[in-house]
Formats: structure tokens, C-alpha cells, sequence
């Protein structure tokens, strides 16, 4: 005789429970860690409960851990995202079969790292964000596909092509008399697979989408007044010697990129998140100034360069800015 199927338990979703899931809708994946942060305001033992009932209900599952150490990491199901439907939730995004929504929720263990790597970047704005009054995270999307871009880049022949950033961020400032300050970016984590020309491409396009007026565009004014949406591009990675090997190769473009991209380590980001982490490359030609490190000719060829002197004698000169706080 066949047994019959045991029913997952019903449940009546809170509000939180809609935000956690429409979390997991858009970043594809996250830890329960990163749910602690993001929506339990970092009580893990609640986020633990609450995740394990929302798992008995069938609406979020667990990837299969390799090793017993292994961080759970979270997915939406297809139920999840049919109650993330009948709940209006999907009318604010672009029309998407749930066949697709499937599709998007399996990442490849290639991926996954790179995935939960922004989430560890997210999460860490929230949590240090939310512990400050003068600063508020008005979006934080992790969905490239809301935020990707057509630009005209010099490197593909001045070709439009389509770039999907890894995060877009808005944080608002309270400024004396009620006012409100928006400081506006794109993140880029780096997958250090990448090449460093693809990475120095990536920065040219994101100048070209400012200075074309592509970003005032989409923000709903002419292109003539695209000094008035400014935005900076984080460039966030793995060690020291990537982000100064990225900063030399950025003042190598043509025309040289000083300002408009910030980069810092994922660690120095974690764990201070609004200190004086993040440098331009402007910043890392002042530090190798006057050194025998400093070139202004162009390499016509980059491989990759191990160079512990440099990035020593870099990291004691440097100056480093907080985020939130313009270097003066």
C-alpha cells in the first residue's frame, strides 16, 4: 500500500517572514547568518526558530552542506515564490515565469561563494548602518538584473555593451534642518578569477555610463545634467595586492580613471564597515610617489605581479577615507 504524502505544516506568514523571503527572491542565496542580521536584528537563536518552521512549511530550503562546517545556506522554493506572488510581492519586478525563478535559485558551487561573499557586504552594511542616526540604507540590491545597463565602452571598439553590477546601494544622510543627503553606489566584489583588463573595462564602462548622462537617464532627468547624479563604483577584494594591482591598472586607462571607483579588501569591509578603509587610485599613486614602484608609461602586457615590497610599502603610506566621509 503507498503511504500517503505528509503535507508540509501551514503557516501565516508575518511581514518579516514576506521580507526575508523576498530577500532570499533577490540575492538568490544567504546564511542564516545573514538572516540574523538582515531581518532579526542579529538574534540568531530567533532567526534559527523562525527559519526552521518557514523550512517545515516548504516555502525556503537548505543547499546540502559538503562538509559538517559548512554554513547553511538558504534558498527560495518554488512555493516560497508562489506566496511571494499571491502576496502582490512580484509586481514590483519585472515580469518572470516561475519556471525561471527555479532556474535562478540553483547556483552553481562555482557561484555560490561569490554570491554569499556580497551578502557578507550587505549584511555588514546593515548591521553597521543601523547602529548610526545620521545614516539609513534606502535600497541595497543584489539582483544585477534590476540593476544592469547598456554602456559605451572604449575597449570594445565603443560598442554598447551590458553591464550587471553585483550591488546597487542607496544610503541617505540626515542633514541639519530635516534635510536628506543621498550618497549613491555600485558595488563590484571581485571573483579574482577575473582578469585584471576585465576588471579596469568594467570601471571604464560605469565612467561611461555617468558622463554619457545614462545614470540621469534613470533617474528620470536629461542627460545634459548628469553632473548632478553622481555615484562612486566599490570595488571590494580578496587581499591587498589584487586591490593595488586594480588601482596601478586603473590609472593605466585610457583616460586614466583617480576617483570615481573605491576600492578596499572584503575583510577591512566586514569588519569596518564605515571606518577608513576604501582608497582611490589617486590615493595609491600619492603612496608609491617618489618610489622606484611609481611608472607613468603604459604596460602594454599584465599578467599577474607578485610584489610584497610594494604592497607593504603601499599599505604604510596610504591614505585611507571612510566612506561616508568625502577625503578631503
Amino acid at each position: 500500500m503507498t503511504k500517503p504524502k505528509l503535507q508540509a505544516p501551514s503557516i501565516s506568514p508575518q511581514e518579516r517572514d514576506l521580507a526575508l523571503l523576498r530577500g532570499l527572491f533577490e540575492s538568490r542565496v544567504m546564511t542564516t547568518t545573514h538572516s540574523a542580521t538582515l531581518y532579526f536584528d542579529g538574534r540568531k537563536e530567533a532567526a534559527k526558530k523562525r527559519l526552521q518552521k518557514l523550512k517545515a512549511a516548504g516555502l525556503i530550503g537548505e543547499r546540502t552542506r559538503n562538509r559538517a562546517y559548512d554554513p547553511s545556506v538558504l534558498f527560495l522554493t518554488q512555493k516560497g515564490s508562489m506566496l511571494l506572488r499571491d502576496h502582490g510581492v512580484f509586481d514590483d519586478y519585472p515580469r518572470i515565469k516561475l519556471a525561471a525563478l527555479e532556474r535562478r535559485a540553483r547556483v552553481s558551487t562555482l557561484t555560490l561563494r561569490h554570491e554569499l561573499e556580497i551578502m557578507d557586504v550587505k549584511a555588514a552594511f546593515h548591521s553597521t548602518i543601523k547602529q548610526t542616526d545620521r545614516f539609513t540604507i534606502e535600497e541595497f540590491s543584489t539582483w544585477p538584473f534590476l540593476n544592469q545597463f547598456e554602456a559605451h565602452c572604449s575597449e570594445y571598439g565603443g560598442r554598447e555593451v551590458t553591464v550587471k553590477p553585483d550591488g546597487f546601494i542607496r544610503i541617505h544622510e540626515a542633514e541639519a534642518g530635516g534635510g536628506l543627503f543621498e550618497h549613491t553606489f555600485f558595488l563590484e566584489v571581485d571573483r579574482s578569477s577575473e582578469t585584471q583588463d576585465t576588471l579596469v573595462t568594467r570601471a571604464g564602462c560605469y565612467v561611461s555610463y555617468y558622463s554619457s548622462g545614462g545614470f540621469a537617464v534613470r533617474n528620470h532627468a536629461p542627460r545634459s545634467e548628469y553632473k548632478k547624479f553622481p555615484f562612486r563604483v566599490l570595488m571590494v577584494f580578496k587581499s591587498v595586492e589584487r586591490r593595488n594591482n586594480t588601482a596601478e591598472r586603473l590609472l593605466q586607462h585610457n583616460p586614466p580613471i583617480f576617483t570615481q571607483v573605491y576600492l578596499s579588501t572584503i575583510e577591512e569591509v566586514t569588519t569596518d564597515t564605515l571606518g577608513a578603509v576604501w582608497i582611490r587610485p589617486m590615493d595609491y599613486r600619492e603612496a608609491i610617489k617618489g618610489t622606484r614602484f611609481a611608472s607613468e608609461e603604459r604596460r602594454e602586457t599584465w599578467g599577474y605581479r607578485r610584489q610584497t615590497e610594494r604592497d607593504s610599502l603601499v599599505e604604510s603610506k596610504l591614505r585611507k577615507f571612510a566612506l561616508l566621509t568625502p577625503p578631503q
